[in-house]
């Protein structure tokens, strides 16, 4: 997949003296399962620039972006897919050209879903396939409050096309009944990570590969075992700066420098640690040996773009509706 090179202006933020750095506050409004991330993150880039306070605010961001329309002052957001920042664009809080402000469509680094089993992987999950299977439980988030569920959503629904030569009814069965092996469907990727991880519900979690390589290293690599599938979904993780806040507290020119930051090698190399692919050349480099090799398709691809997997996935009466039902 052919992606854009990491631009020398993004390394402004570590090239410029501290003394000369802003001082200031930000809100960053992020994705559910991205606290340890950018716990790391804000403590690097506070160390660039004494006097700085980055604050955090995590949720699913759909909720994340209808929370910043109700009155959530976020400077900027770090999501997980692009639709929730269009939802801020259309109610007048990002540019439309969001997406041209940084690098890489806006997108510092990507993930997939992947799969988290029990340590010795004792239902013998390999694939998507075995998702749906009667003895198979499995745990992922909301689609309908999660970008993280959402993402698994679209990953299976990719395989099935594939694997059922589009076939659409082959593929709502496919799709149904893998919602049908899912027990219970928390609000967002941490929460989901709880009831697997802690309450020991479920044979398989489907999370971002970051996250299921944190969990093995935070509960121990001897009680999880991760499972990459054959393919998989490209999940960007889009960045913006929140126009009509930054414009209300004076924040633009820090929330550029800091967004930048996510770029620097520093940055990057962070991401990379905590389980993130990243598109900084030298940095994936270096972690190539820790990401195996998968087949990743994207939503243009496979469905046409964001708009049409809005319309014919997520509308009402959509596929999701129809499979998701009163759940």
């Amino acid at each position: 997949m052919k992606r854009l090179l990491i631009i020398g202006a993004a390394l402004a933020a570590l090239l410029t003296p501290a003394s000369a750095q802003q001082t200031g506050k930000l809100l960053n409004a992020s994705y559910d399962v991205a606290r340890e991330l950018f716990g790391e993150i804000n403590d690097a880039f506070v160390r660039h620039h004494p006097g700085v306070t980055i604050d955090q605010s995590h949720g699913g961001t759909s909720k994340q972006a209808r929370a910043i329309v109700e009155g959530l002052e976020a400077d900027v957001v770090t999501f997980n897919q692009v639709p929730d920042i269009e939802f801020l664009v259309r109610n007048g809080f990002v540019s439309p050209g969001w997406q041209e402000d940084f690098p890489n469509q806006s997108s510092p680094f990507y993930s997939m879903p992947s799969f988290l089993v029990r340590e010795g992987n004792p239902k013998n999950i390999k694939d998507w396939s075995d998702l749906v299977r009667d003895d198979v439980k499995v745990i992922f988030p909301n689609p309908k409050t999660s970008g993280n569920g959402r993402y698994t959503y679209l990953a299976a629904t990719a395989y099935a096309k594939e694997a059922f030569n589009n076939d659409e009814a082959k593929v709502k069965e496919f799709v149904t009944k893998l919602f049908d092996n899912v027990p219970v469907f928390d609000t967002g990727g941490r929460a989901a990570t709880t009831t697997f991880v802690e309450r020991n519900i479920g044979d398989v979690l489907i999370t971002f590969e970051a996250e299921t390589r944190g969990i093995a290293k935070e509960f121990g690599e001897d009680k999880f075992d991760i499972v990459t599938p054959s393919v998989s979904l490209l999940a960007e993780f889009p960045v913006a700066i929140v126009d009509k806040v930054v414009d209300k507290h004076g924040t633009r020119e820090l929330a550029r420098t800091y967004l930048d930051f996510l770029y620097s090698p520093e940055g990057q190399k962070i991401a990379a640690e905590r389980g993130h692919r990243v598109n900084d050349p030298a940095v994936a480099a270096e972690f190539k040996a820790e990401f195996p090799e998968v087949r990743l398709l994207t939503v243009d691809d496979v469905f046409g773009g964001w708009a049409n997997v809005d319309k014919e996935q997520f509308g009402p009466g959509g596929l999701l509706d129809q499979i998701y039902g009163n759940r």
